[in-house]
């Protein structure tokens, strides 16, 4: 078996195990443990994907948005939002982990003890990705066709440097905004408002 390695200039670190030898979910969680430096996702064909740290001002622009969302939800109370630290085993066998994501309580309260110390087993329903310079576009519209196709309800994928932002919806082709002021969650997170430019501006 041998370990082919992909790097792409201004893009995640992609091992690639030809052969497919796809790791347990056991021997995943002892490689992250092993690496805790380092976010590492996981292809559903068992690609170990190594993304790298963001960069410059993303990391506020990232932290602006999870509190955006973080203090809609906790008024709100139905759901729990999740940092891009947090991973979700898709449907599909992918481990993904969202800039920012949104899970509801009900969701939330049907997972184990045992599940709730682990990766959690499930695609949030909302879902953001926050494009950063080490980002490939394409490589995030993927994403979030996967995140679609895995039981998603609402994805958006912001783009700072173009001030740009794609929505994505189950069943429906993705929408591109120019620069919009806001974002609405609604129906699936009511009375969510994202103030967009507050995120594509954040800076120090």
């Amino acid at each position: 078996m041998a370990l082919a390695v992909s790097e792409p200039p201004s893009a995640p670190l992609v091992l690639s195990m030809r052969p497919p030898a796809k790791l347990t979910d056991e021997q995943f969680i002892a490689f992250c443990a092993q690496n805790g430096d380092l976010r590492i996702e996981r292809s559903a064909e068992g690609d170990l994907i190594i993304v790298p740290p963001v960069m410059g001002d993303g990391g506020i622009k990232s932290a602006e948005l999870t509190c955006q969302l973080a203090d809609w939800a906790f008024q709100d109370g139905t759901g729990r939002p999740f940092s891009s630290s947090s991973g979700f085993e898709l449907p599909n066998g992918a481990l993904r982990s969202p800039s920012a994501s949104w899970v509801s309580r009900s969701r939330l309260a049907a997972l184990t003890p045992e599940e709730r110390q682990r990766f959690i087993p499930l695609c949030p329903e909302f879902v953001v990705e926050l494009r950063s310079s080490t980002d490939g576009l394409s490589t995030l519209k993927n994403k979030m066709k996967e995140y679609m196709a895995n039981d998603a309800q609402l994805g958006w994928l912001l783009d700072p440097k173009r001030r740009r932002v794609y929505v994505y919806r189950p069943g429906l082709p993705e929408e591109r905004l120019d620069d919009p002021a806001t974002l609405s969650g609604d129906p699936v997170l009511p009375s969510f408002v994202l103030d967009v430019q507050r995120v594509f501006d954040a800076t120090f």
